[in-house]
């Protein structure tokens, strides 16, 4: 039997001389158990959140994009987009090519970006899902047609029910700018649009969609490109297939996956994240303050103890590993508690969305507040619970035991 913890669990439930020290206790653990809910409730939201996030970004981007290192055009023979195709988790190979234009729409304008894609993208079912006005067509047997960001249909007052209203694109031509005037400045090309998708703001208020074939013309790029995106088949390991990608299309491309493509939204996330941890943690360090008061309140009241206990003989280690369990009990109580609560709300919201974001009117995207528990995470605030139990413990053990070297002796 460990004495020590034996000792110090009867000390944690028995009533103390002082029902103040009792008081101070029971204080001491709901503050700790209060920290430790924060802690677990509020990362599992940041989770909820980045997992919104996540998925917005990936159901519009591809699972891998190769670009170039230098430049920003390519000549598409360098690519050898057979081995590309042939690759086993690989479902389709598009060819981009992209670039700054400006949009006209009957007397409004806007500037975005153009995109031209191959014939294939549309077989990807990117958009489907996505699609707020018309539909998702790019090429049929009656000519070529553009898809338009939401923003952008905002902005133009886009109408696609309107096939007669056409879209004109201008694009910079390529050369010498000081030997064009201002009206030989642009290539411009008009063509309708087939529909309006909403997927998210940075792509809704600059994106426009068009063939491939179109934004070369347009452009004056044949034969060149701006990236290769491919996207990939269902349950296929993203690092493995990344490293095939990165073999064929060699030294001079980068290959992104989704989350590089991102780089900036999801560090940006991590850090918030990291900083909320920490002002929590810095939070709960102050909480166990009162468990360093109810430590050095229980060891002044149990001077008669110590004396017996070493008249017994028990060490001066093992006195002071009794007072110093009974602090990280005090602190684990409070913590596997309070982390105990914040699992199960996160639970129940995750699973049955009881507290609702008031989306009636269908303003948001999601219905309920967003949480995700992650086993790390628990994981994570045990253990800073357990080492502030312990640092707080050993500090007031140490300092107050100084005082009654006498009964130590």
């Amino acid at each position: 039997m460990n004495v020590a913890f034996y000792i110090a669990k009867r000390y944690l439930v028995a009533k103390k001389s002082h029902n103040l020290i009792n008081i101070i206790t029971l204080i001491s653990v709901v503050g700790v158990g209060v920290g430790a809910f924060a802690l677990i409730v509020v990362l599992s939201v940041f989770n909820g959140f980045e997992k919104v996030i996540t998925e917005m970004v990936t159901s519009v981007s591809p699972d891998l994009v190769i670009e170039p290192k230098t430049g920003k055009y390519f000549r598409e023979e360098i690519v050898d987009f057979g081995n590309l195709g042939s690759l086993q988790g690989v479902q389709s190979v598009v060819k981009v090519i992209e670039e700054d234009a400006l949009f006209r729409y009957n007397d409004k304008q806007h500037i975005g970006r153009l995109k031209g894609v191959g014939h294939n993208y549309q077989a990807t079912g990117i958009f489907d899902s996505l699609m707020v006005s018309g539909n998702f067509v790019l090429e049929n047997e009656n000519g070529e047609f553009a898809i338009a960001g939401a923003g952008v249909g905002w902005y133009l007052g886009l109408n696609t029910r309107n096939p007669a209203a056409l879209l004109t694109v201008y694009v910079p031509k390529k050369g010498d700018p000081s030997s064009f005037s201002l009206e030989q400045a642009f290539n411009y090309r008009a063509l309708p649009v087939s529909g309006v998708f909403n997927a998210k703001q940075e792509i809704d208020e600059t994106h426009v969609i068009v063939p491939l074939q179109f934004a070369a013309e347009l452009i004056g790029s044949q034969d060149e490109l701006t990236s290769v995106e491919l996207f990939s088949k269902d349950g296929i390991e993203m690092d493995a297939l990344q490293k095939q990608v990165e073999s064929i299309a060699g030294s001079n491309f980068t290959v992104k996956n989704s989350m590089q493509q991102q780089e900036t939204l999801y560090n940006i996330m991590r850090s918030e994240k990291w900083a909320i941890f920490f002002i929590l943690t810095f939070i709960l360090i102050l909480a166990t303050f009162n468990v360093i008061g109810s430590l050095t309140m229980l060891i002044v009241d149990k001077r008669k103890d110590i004396g017996v206990l070493r008249k017994l003989g028990a060490t001066p280690n093992l006195i002071k590993k009794l007072f110093l369990t009974e602090g990280v009990l005090i602190t684990l109580t409070g913590g596997v508690l309070g982390l105990l609560l914040g699992i199960v709300v996160v639970l129940i919201q995750q699973y049955f969305g009881v507290l609702k974001l008031g989306n009636e009117s269908g303003t948001f995207i999601i219905d309920a507040y967003p949480v995700h528990l992650k086993f790390p995470d628990v994981v994570k605030v045990f253990g800073v619970v357990f080492i502030i139990g312990w640092l707080s413990s050993v500090y007031t053990v140490r300092q107050i035991m100084k005082r009654f070297e006498k009964l130590m002796m």
